[in-house]
């Protein structure tokens, strides 16, 4: 059974330096982040949304860190248990690529934070079942254009949301996808504390309009101006 301790909260946030280790794992869900933060203080796992957003590789830089907490979850045979950070925001310096070795030293049963805090949800209450009644004619069934409402089965990679689109309809499903932030500037800089899901396909939808992440200003950028 999962567990989790109450936050433990500073009366301010602290602010220290250190180095942000991001691995980066293709689970069930398609890609996903985890992190390692070593600082002065402590060593500590980092799951924020925020970090999928960055390529896998070594952080320099300041960290704000929000509170500290621990965290346990099933792994294969048995539990694991590590103690978390969330963050508050981070200043970049610099980044390095990842050795082999420092690759490996993720566990091999990372968890998807996805499933995560899917798995934090109470369970939906199930449908009841249809009246036997004369059998009724049904529109073609459309994917949810709105990047909040998951429509995917369990199990499946999410679409793209330029394959999610019909034909002809990709400037709308970018608007929906993107929300408030539609439509697109030159530079972008996503909200993580929407719905992790939602915040994977809008990373994807940028990779796939050509933006690409300047770690240091967080911050998308288009190069070059994209085709109408």
């Amino acid at each position: 059974m999962d567990a989790t301790s109450a936050p433990t909260r500073s009366v301010l946030p602290i602010v220290v330096p250190g180095q942000l280790t991001l691995r980066t794992i293709r689970g069930k869900n398609g890609p996903f982040t985890v992190g390692r933060l070593t600082t002065p203080i402590g060593e500590f796992a980092v799951k924020d949304a925020e970090l999928e957003q960055y390529p896998e590789g070594k952080y320099e830089g300041d960290f704000v860190i929000r509170y500290i907490f621990a965290k346990s979850y099933p792994v294969a045979g048995g539990a694991r248990f590590e103690v978390r950070a969330s963050l508050d925001g981070m200043t970049l310096n610099g980044i390095d690529k990842l050795s082999r070795d420092e690759a490996r030293s993720f566990a091999p049963q990372e968890v998807d934070p996805l499933d995560e805090e899917q798995g934090a949800q109470p369970a939906a209450t199930p449908a009841k079942p249809a009246k036997a009644s004369r059998p009724a004619k049904s529109a073609p069934v459309q994917a949810s254009t709105d990047p909040l409402v998951d429509t995917t089965p369990f199990g499946v990679d999410a679409p793209t949301p330029a394959a999610a689109a019909a034909p002809g309809s990709a400037e709308e499903g970018d608007a929906a996808l993107f929300g408030i932030l539609w439509p697109l500037g030159e530079s972008v800089r996503l909200d993580s504390t929407i719905d992790r899901r939602a915040l994977r396909a809008q990373i994807a939808r940028l990779g796939e309009l050509g933006y690409t992440l300047d770690f240091k200003t967080q911050e998308w950028s288009q190069s070059e101006p994209q085709p109408a």
